[in-house]
């Protein structure tokens, strides 16, 4: 019997672009000093699923990657990585063969290590309301004379826009700092770290953006956010001001919500709209409310933006306000600081409701600090 572990020693997040390392252990689990096992062939192949709601998305033939485009046959006994697999192989990467005709004697171990990189221009992991992409590792071995036995090792792939040319970011020589003294080297900056420096330089904070809420009979207040992009698992900090405003708030709720907009090449029905999924919300009463503040977190499970043939995602802050049709007295402050007065608001009030969206961008973080959230396993193992 051979045991094949496999696991991923940076995590299961990875940035597009990024070269996913995978380590595979192939080990003979006989006690019998005299077993000898052996193997045919194994192979590696990096695979991007993409399932859909029937009812929602119509996929034309374009997008799809036949079981021949992936694999050369479809007997049990070939390399099929989408075996099995629900919905149409978007990304397939060229199959790895780790060796074949491989002997181990009983307690023998043998290990390998695959390295491939993750296309720019793939599309991120996604499980939205009607499409879902998803990427696996998936690793092949057989046995003479048997069929082929598959691993899965599930990762997350985040997308950057512009890194598909890394060369404008890097440094060039002649504004380097040079010493005579020193033999010139060229320091050479690791995709992750101008993922970095460019998501740093986007959501640096800037000007803050103020906002007007009105409506058809009134100022309701001010709201000002400090700015509009955001990476995954930051806080979007806003402040309310209701001090300049001519028409009484009593409550007020702002919502973190993505819209998932499917193409219309690939649209079920002509009228179809958009789905929209709640993540974060923050909610308070804010009669007699001078200043306050919202302070809504980005889950780091959550999905930047990002456009394919097939769908666009975008990020937008909901924002509903209740307010009073009528004027609303205050209470009336005491004028000897030792006095004490109470104020009981009515027992009812005609109020209207009004919405308001506001886009906003979220983008990318360190697949790093992806990876400490991530409910993927970044091992499996079979037996074969």
């Amino acid at each position: 019997m051979i045991e094949v572990s496999a696991c991923l020693p940076r995590g299961s997040v990875y940035l597009a672009g990024e070269t996913v390392k995978s380590q595979i252990t192939f080990s003979n689990t006989s006690q019998n000093p005299s077993d000898t096992d052996s193997l045919a062939w194994s192979s590696v192949q990096i695979i991007c699923q993409c399932s859909v709601s029937e009812s929602r998305v119509h996929l034309p033939k374009s997008q799809q990657l036949s079981t021949e485009e992936v694999s050369t046959t479809g007997c049990d006994t070939s390399f099929v990585p989408n075996k099995g697999e629900r919905g149409l192989t978007v990304l397939s990467t060229k199959p790895r063969i780790l060796f074949c005709d491989l002997k181990l004697a009983a307690g023998e171990s043998k290990s390998f290590i695959y390295e491939d990189v993750i296309p720019v221009d793939s599309p991120p992991s996604y499980k939205g309301q009607a499409v879902k992409y998803s990427y696996k590792v998936t690793i092949g071995a057989q046995k003479f004379n048997q069929p082929t036995k598959l691993i899965r090792m599930p990762f997350r792939v985040m997308v950057l826009h512009g890194l598909n040319d890394i060369s404008v970011y890097t440094e060039g020589e002649e504004v380097s700092p040079s010493n005579p003294f020193l033999k010139p080297q060229q320091s050479e900056n690791s995709l992750l770290d101008i993922a970095m420096q460019v998501l740093s330089t986007v959501t640096a904070r800037k000007a803050p953006h103020s906002y007007n809420i009105t409506n058809a009979k009134g100022k309701v207040a001010k709201f000002i956010l400090f700015k509009q992009a955001y990476k995954l698992g930051e806080d979007i900090v806003g402040v309310f001001n209701f001090t300049d405003g001519t028409i009484p708030c009593v409550q007020y709720s702002v919502t973190l919500q993505s819209e998932e907009q499917i193409s219309e090449e690939c649209r079920k029905k002509p009228g179809q709209g958009t789905a929209v999924t709640s993540y974060v919300k923050h909610q308070e009463m804010c009669l007699h409310t001078a200043k306050t503040h919202v302070n809504i977190p980005i889950p780091l499970t959550a999905t930047p933006c990002f456009i394919t043939d097939i769908v666009c995602l975008r990020w937008r802050l909901h924002f509903e306000f209740v307010t009073s049709s009528d004027p609303i007295s205050e209470s009336e402050r005491p004028t000897n600081m030792d006095d004490s007065a109470s104020w009981r608001g009515p027992a009812t009030i005609n109020v209207e409701t009004m919405v308001w969206d506001l886009p906003i961008k979220i983008y990318p973080t360190s697949p790093i600090h992806a990876s400490c959230v991530t409910m993927l396993k970044s091992g499996s193992c079979v037996q074969i």
